[in-house]
């Protein structure tokens, strides 16, 4: 299986939107992943399930599902990846990972790889460059 690729932000999802609509225009899915929050408020027949140990407990309405899984140990990455983000080619990730960090200045989008120099880029650009296996290795596509 493809893992998607992974970039670290601190700035709420909003923030992003520009690049995920870059991505949906390629047809590029794009996921949010939350490391480290309370995972609350969680539906009370959803809270209740999942203490009783169901491997899953569903709920579906309102355009949108939620989902709990419990938990036995840490999470590991991997996993969370496989179960939940498949298909996805980026994974926006608030928390503490050892990913290439992105940020926003103004209209510029900066990928900072661990140990090498930034990049900037356009929102579409960066989409454009989720379609490489290792798209933060290219020559710096300049923001205007």
């Amino acid at each position: 299986m493809k893992l998607p690729h992974l970039l670290r932000v601190e700035d709420p999802p909003e923030r992003f939107a520009p690049l995920i609509e870059a991505a949906r225009t390629l047809s590029l899915r794009t996921g949010w992943l939350e490391l480290g929050g309370t995972a609350h408020p969680v539906p009370p027949v959803l809270e209740a399930a999942a203490g009783l140990g169901v491997l899953r407990a569903v709920e579906v309405g309102e355009g949108r599902t939620v989902a709990v899984k419990p938990l036995r140990g840490a999470p590991v990455l991997k996993d969370l990846l496989r179960e939940h983000f498949r298909g996805c080619a980026l994974v926006l990730v608030r928390g503490e990972i050892a990913a290439p960090s992105l940020r926003i200045e103004e209209s510029v989008w900066i990928v900072t790889p661990p140990g090498s120099a930034a990049r900037s880029y356009t929102p579409e650009k960066l989409a454009e460059a989720l379609r490489k296996p290792n798209p933060w290795n290219l020559d710096p596509i300049d923001a205007p």
